[in-house]
């Protein structure tokens, strides 16, 4: 007679609502436990908040939460943390100045006559190190770590922590493929020890290649659970957005213009006194009517590079180069003026640099069109002309809920990053800086946002695209700049580079 073991995690008509909103609506999940557990879904299709749920951050309406066959409510994340579970979050919750000893150890300091075991604890820790294969430097700011580096910091404090069931949000947004094989090869030593991975990921390339079992969101309910090896990318996005999605458009070859839309020249950018340079000696164009990639892990002086581009007279400490748009030196100018020229960008961080969180969707629409000739009469708003057209972006768009007076704070941030994206293409430009334009969102929304960054090419606007994904840089780039640590170290045109050459230029070979 066999004895049936439960399941590491159980979730049994799991309900929460904000408002309105209905965010789980009697969300069941089973997690087996020793098995990586794919969690997927659309925008706001409650994945998120069913995990935070699991992890103590929010507190179910109805339902319950099962861990290894018993009942449990928690009334924050210790509790939840005192039942073995823990999480990884997409940003990584870590003090940049401190070690990665110090940061394992906060909230946790294991005391011996009442002083901090330093010594006991590093010992510990490096056994754990040793056994799941995660190297890490102790003593060195995690600041000044590589991302994938930090990651395992991250995993190292739950394990310090003796989580068995892990839940990872997003792990492989900013890594490179070496990074990401890394990462899923101590995932499996995690499985391999017992251990239960929840991940919860945009990418079906990661749920195809590193899952056991898949469950799909929509609409705040679970539409299918499966065995990975029985399913396939186009079947599990097609569950997840409800319609047959295109997962990868077709590009035609670029007709690029005489005309320069970008020109940057020995573009150099030093940080305080006595750091290394952020930027050193950049120099590259973008021609109109075509796609040029910025491939490269973060913090490798992208940020400062869009910073040196679109902030000219703040960005401190340049000590060489001229920036050009659309044959206009624009060294010394305003980002006003420089966005006048014709200029839209989807930011990096769409939550400091592209909405204001607490105004409605139709302000946040407005914003950088106000003196456009579409809505301002003799210096006047056209409130009822700027709301049509907002309502049908948002339609365009697929921004959910489809409410103009919602504050944007309260959209999920897909949803926030297609009213970006919807704002910036109704200025019809003639330069768009797109800088990780599709991160967070649904493939459904990524297929109509790639779909739309092609066609602004081909009615000649030049494309400066920064992103991370390098499925997204070898999909719709013409050519493909690869940035490590503040310098441009190589240029390919899309078809004459792969994956892994990126990925290995990415990371400093």
């Amino acid at each position: 007679m066999t004895t049936q073991h439960p399941p590491a995690v159980e979730l049994r008509g799991l309900t929460k609502q904000f408002g309105s909103v209905l965010a789980n609506a009697g969300v069941n999940l089973r997690v087996e436990a020793g098995t990586i557990h794919g969690v997927i879904g659309e925008n706001g299709a409650g994945k998120s908040t069913a995990m935070k749920l699991l992890y103590g951050m929010l507190r179910p309406d109805a339902g319950e939460i099962l861990i290894g066959g018993k009942k449990c409510a928690w009334a924050s994340p210790s509790d939840a943390i005192a039942r073995g579970i823990g999480m990884v979050h997409q940003h990584f919750m870590l003090a940049g100045p401190y070690s990665a000893l110090d940061n394992i150890l906060l909230g946790a300091e294991p005391l011996r006559w009442g002083v901090i075991d330093r010594q006991g604890a590093r010992a510990r820790l490096e056994a754990l190190a040793r056994q799941y294969g995660l190297p890490v430097d102790w003593d060195r700011p995690v600041e000044q770590l590589p991302v994938g580096v930090q990651q395992r910091v991250e995993i190292l404090k739950l394990l310090y922590r003796e989580a068995n069931i892990l839940i990872l949000d997003e792990p492989t947004a900013v890594l490179t493929p070496q990074e990401t094989n890394d990462l899923f090869t101590n995932l499996k030593k995690l499985r391999a020890e017992g251990k239960t991975v929840l991940l919860v990921t945009h990418k079906l390339k990661d749920v195809m290649s590193f899952t056991d079992r898949v469950t799909v969101f929509r609409a705040g309910k679970v539409t299918g659970e499966v065995e990975t090896s029985r399913t396939n990318p186009q079947e599990l996005a097609n569950l997840m957005v409800g319609r047959k999605v295109v997962l990868s458009i077709e590009v035609s070859p670029a007709h690029p213009r005489a005309e320069t839309a970008i020109e940057v020249s020995g573009l150099s950018l030093s940080g305080p006194v006595g750091s290394r340079r952020r930027l050193s000696d950049l120099s590259f164009s973008v021609r109109r009517g075509e796609i040029v990639g910025v491939a490269g892990v973060e913090g490798n002086g992208q940020s400062e590079l869009l910073q040196a581009l679109l902030h000219p007279r703040d960005s401190k400490c340049r000590t060489s180069g001229t920036v050009r748009f659309l044959g206009e030196d624009v060294t010394a100018w305003a980002p006003l003026r420089i966005r006048d020229l014709g200029v839209a960008v989807i930011p990096e961080d769409r939550l400091q640099e592209g909405l204001l969180l607490d105004r409605p969707v139709s302000e946040n629409f407005l914003l950088g069109l106000q003196r456009s000739p579409a809505f301002s009469r003799a210096g006047f708003l056209d409130l009822r002309d700027l709301d049509q057209t907002a309502a049908r972006a948002a339609a365009d768009y697929d921004v959910r809920p489809r409410d103009l007076t919602l504050p944007a704070g309260k959209l999920s941030g897909g949803n926030q990053q297609k009213l970006i994206v919807a704002r910036e293409f109704q200025r019809q430009p003639k330069v768009l800086i797109a800088a990780q334009p599709t991160r967070g969102v649904d493939v459904g929304a990524i297929e109509f946002i790639h779909t739309r960054i092609v066609r602004a090419r081909d009615e000649g606007a030049g494309v400066l695209l920064v992103s991370s994904e390098l499925d997204e840089i070898l999909t719709l780039s013409d050519r493909i700049l690869v940035m490590f640590e503040g310098r441009i170290v190589a240029e390919y045109r899309r078809s004459e580079v792969t994956e892994r050459e990126l990925g290995l230029k990415m990371g400093g070979a």
